[in-house]
Parts: structure tokens; sequence; C-alpha cells
């Protein structure tokens, strides 16, 4: 299967956090699953290191996150035009403003991806084509 992870996903990997719920780590403990992220997702990781808010004692550089992303065999997953015609068509839910989830979700549906999010507010976006796994912190 594949699956795209959304950025709390990947940091919660990436910082070895203990928020992954159990039937998540079945699925990216599974070998032969394929995992993607956002370059947006990439981009709001990168922005949270540079500000001092997570890795800052685990990784040197953004360059390590980077390298790090790359070890886990996750590929970074550039924007394309079947993704903005989707964001662009997205119906956003009411109290969710943050244009970085529309691209990210957006992505997950053209691509027809499923996405592995602990952020309860992509269950709406189900009705939109989404196929979403909540991750149960």
């Amino acid at each position: 299967m594949q699956y795209y992870l959304d950025a709390n996903t990947l940091i919660f990997i990436l910082l070895d956090n203990e928020c992954i719920h159990k039937d998540v780590t079945k699925i990216i403990e599974e070998p032969s699953n394929i995992f993607y992220v956002s370059a947006v997702a990439v981009r709001e990781i990168l922005h949270l290191y540079k500000t001092g808010k997570i890795g800052e004692h685990r990784y040197r550089t953004a360059k390590d996150i980077l390298n790090a992303i790359e070890n886990l065999g996750i590929e970074i997953k550039s924007l394309n035009k079947s993704h903005l015609l989707v964001y662009a068509n997205l119906d956003i839910v009411k109290g969710h403003n943050d244009p970085n989830d529309h691209i990210i979700i957006s992505q997950a549906i053209a691509d027809k991806i499923t996405l592995i999010s602990s952020d309860r507010k992509f269950q709406e976006y189900t009705k939109q084509k989404l196929s979403f796994i909540f991750n149960k912190r």
C-alpha cells in the first residue's frame, strides 16, 4: 500500500516520539508499504526546525532532517497541476483555515493515496474523496 504522511506524523517518526498509535506503527513497520510526504509538509517541518520548535537536540542541521527522511525511504512529492486542480475545487471545512493542510489533503486526493495524520479535521475531507487514517495520540 501507499501512504502520505502529514507533517505531524512525520515529526513523530523523526523524533521517535511515542505519539504514534499502535495501528499506525503496524502500517509504518510493514516493509511492503511505500510512504510519501508532500514538499509542503517538509517545508513546515524545516520551518519548525529553523525556529527551534523541533529537533534541535537530535538534528544539527536542516540537511540532517532531509537526510533522515531519505534514509527512512520516504519520497518527497512535489506539487503538480492535478494537485492544484483538486485544491482549487476543495471545499474548506469550517474552522479549518490552514492552506498547507489543504494542499496536503489535495495531493492525497489527487494521487488517490491514503493520508495519515493526527489532525482530526482531516476526517471531514473524506466526504471529498480523501482516504484517511487518523493517528490517535
